[in-house]
């Protein structure tokens, strides 16, 4: 990178203490700050026929002024004028707001060149600029930055191109010249210009198409680079798994598992065995088979003489993973549950078990992760429900041991383009398959009109000696939303049914032993219908669960609904997920729609991706999805699998020690990111 371009703006003519100031509000320090600061839209009005014009879109006209401005003041500094242009034989008015100063400039009889929304109803437009006479038939395009208090969309375009105009020929190429040409992309120079001034739509798309590719490149060899430098065991840690005994044990399974989760045991037991700290992610919908997956590679780490751990985010669904594990496993490994139930003697038992290596598969909460937990030779950690966990848990779990082989699982299926993305730095495992016999839950989106007969319909199955789970997106009353709430849902069902079913209430508000104690009760079915808030989305299995109602259904997101109808259906009886709902708009409809078709996990994350974007999907504080200027994970996918594919050769070939046409971008991930270390 060149120095000049790493110079203060202040060097900028106009730029002094304030505007600088200002400047750092938008993280802009340097002239390689301002120039790679890039639009967040741009305006593009291209010239149509008057009758061409939709009410409220952005257009541009020429015309003639035919009546002068006249000007209206309100309040301090505040005015609104007003002139009538022709257009292509029609009178339209014009209105500027805040520029007074204007009013000299649109004299009778002058040709203009007005840009702003339109008004069809008044045959009005609103004007954002305006330019003496006319223009070409071309469009005009126009940046828009995201600004701050102190500047103006103009101020900060001007500073931009007084950079473009004295730094532009510092910019240097970082991209090797065999992928200007294979994808057809312009050089980093032309391509900043086109950004900040593009002369047509094409030019621009070009550019765009380069930084696009640009970013997913480097962000996805920072993370190469990361997996590169994981963690190399030494040869006497790597895990020798008895694969005869592995063989054994699946033959044995009282099911035979899917052609999916085959593939999955594959990948992971091959990570096992190799002398890199395993960093994977398994993922499957609901009912895929995890489970199996994940006591099969339990099965293999005590086999290789070391240790499992398996850890969950609730008690409960740890004493379900236990009973079910010991099942299965019987006397093939020695298993302990470590949870914060588990006190006085019984833990210390545990704890000496654990540490001397007489237990060696353990299953747990969070209660793993506590410094009284000494492995003796962990090798493997399971992770469930990875998504619950906080990075620094996963962290401290992650560090007990000697570089444990680390296995994150989650039943939100997550689509490709986010899964390279958001968890690049791991290989991602998926059963996409479902075990033969499981039937569909079918799905129904009716109003609140129907809730008679959907209470009807409760009822039956209750008699039928089956349960159901209802609901509600809130806890209690809001002013904010219109929206029934468990506690008054509770109330009313408890009404309306009186004595003839048992209801329970669970909600994110209750003690943990609480919330342990409802859900034990409609286990063992002493509750028979559950009202609950998204508590119930992750947790435990409950065979004779077969009704899922959930109100307010336009409330929650595709995958959401997805785990949340996951609940039900998972034993011998057919399942039922009912969506009340009354969506207003388009998005809430077609997700309802959606629901009703398809049971498919991933196929429903892909369209929430869609409908809602990456952030919503994972909840931006959580997510660890990275702010792209240009690119979009949804829809630049294609690039985004380009670039990963081009930075695992760039990796795995040592391209930026053995190929010259390569040492810019080195240089530049260098500069980016000082915590990588390429050697």
């Amino acid at each position: 990178m060149k120095k000049m371009l790493l110079d203060d703006v202040s060097v900028l003519k106009g730029v002094g203490k304030k505007v600088k100031e200002t400047l750092a509000k938008l993280h802009i320090y340097t002239i390689k700050d301002l120039l790679e600061y890039f639009p967040f839209r741009y305006d593009i009005a291209e010239m149509k026929h008057i009758s061409e014009f939709i009410h409220d879109d952005i257009v541009t006209v020429t015309g003639k002024v035919v009546y002068p401005p006249t000007i209206q003041y309100y309040g301090r500094k505040r005015s609104r004028l007003r002139f009538t242009i022709e257009v292509d034989g029609v009178a339209l008015q014009a209105v500027l707001f805040n520029r007074a100063f204007a009013k000299k400039q649109f004299t009778q009889g002058k040709t203009v060149t007005l840009t702003g929304k339109w008004d069809a109803r008044r045959l009005q437009i609103t004007v954002h600029r305006y330019k003496m006479g006319s223009i070409s038939a071309d469009a005009v395009i126009e940046p828009v930055y995201s600004v701050t208090e102190g500047i103006s969309n103009y101020q900060l375009r001007k500073f931009i191109y007084a950079a473009l105009d004295q730094f532009k020929n510092e910019v240097a190429e970082i991209l090797p010249p065999s992928y200007l040409t294979a994808y057809k992309i312009p050089s980093r120079r032309d391509a900043l210009e086109a950004v900040h001034r593009p002369k047509s739509k094409e030019q621009l798309k070009h550019a765009r198409r380069r930084f696009t590719y640009e970013e997913f490149l480097l962000f996805q060899l920072k993370i190469q680079l990361l997996k590169k430098r994981q963690q190399l065991r030494d040869e006497q840690f790597r895990q020798q798994i008895d694969h005869e005994k592995i063989h054994s044990f699946i033959s044995s399974l009282p099911f035979t598992l899917t052609n999916a989760q085959h593939r999955a045991l594959r990948e992971i037991l091959r990570d096992m065995e190799a002398p890199i700290q395993m960093n994977r992610l398994l993922q499957g919908d609901v009912g895929s088979g995890k489970t199996a997956v994940a006591i099969v590679c339990l099965l293999a780490t005590v086999t290789a003489s070391y240790q499992g751990a398996l850890m969950v985010p609730t008690e409960i669904l740890a004493e379900q993973h236990y009973d079910s594990i010991c099942n299965l496993l019987g006397n093939r490994t020695h298993i302990a549950l470590l949870t914060s139930s588990v006190t006085g003697k019984e833990r210390k038992a545990i704890l000496q078990g654990v540490a001397d290596g007489t237990i060696d598969t353990i299953i747990g909460t969070h209660s793993l992760i506590q410094e009284d937990v000494q492995f003796h030779r962990l090798g493997l950690i399971i992770i469930d429900e990875q998504h619950r966990f906080g990075v620094e848990q996963r962290k401290q779990l992650r560090e007990k041991g000697l570089h444990p082989d680390v296995l994150f699982m989650t039943a939100t299926p997550i689509p490709r383009t986010l899964a390279i993305t958001a968890f690049g730095d791991m290989d991602v495992s998926t059963i996409d398959e479902m075990p033969k016999g499981r039937k569909k839950v079918q799905t129904f989106w009716v109003k609140e009109e129907m809730l008679q007969r959907v209470l009807t319909f409760i009822e039956k199955r209750i008699d039928e000696n089956e349960q159901v789970y209802v609901v509600s997106p809130l806890i209690e009353e809001s002013d904010a939303f219109d929206y029934e709430n468990a506690l008054e849902l509770y109330n009313k069902l408890s009404t309306y049914f009186g004595e003839r079913i048992h209801i329970g209430l669970l909600h994110g508000r209750l003690r943990n032993d609480e919330k342990e104690a409802v859900m034990k009760q409609f286990m063992n079915n002493d509750i028979q219908l559950l009202v609950a808030t998204t508590v119930i989305e992750v947790g435990v299995n409950v065979p004779n669960a077969t009704v899922m109602v959930i109100f307010d259904a336009e409330r929650f997101g595709l995958a959401q609904l997805h785990q949340l109808r996951g609940r039900i259906g998972r034993g011998d009886k057919q399942g039922y997920c009912i969506l009340i709902a009354d969506p207003k708009g388009d998005t809430g409809k077609e997700r309802m729609h959606i629901m009703t078709k398809t049971t498919d996990g991933f196929h429903l994350a892909e369209e929430d991706l869609k409908l809602r974007g990456p952030g919503d999907l994972f909840g931006k504080k959580q997510s660890g999805l990275p702010n792209f200027k240009v690119a979009d994970i949804v829809h630049d996918y294609r690039a985004l699998e380009t670039a990963r594919r081009d930075a695992e050769r760039i990796v795995k070939n040592n391209l930026f020690e053995t190929d010259a046409t390569y040492v810019h971008l080195r240089k530049y991930i260098e500069e980016e990111a000082e915590s990588i270390h390429l050697d």
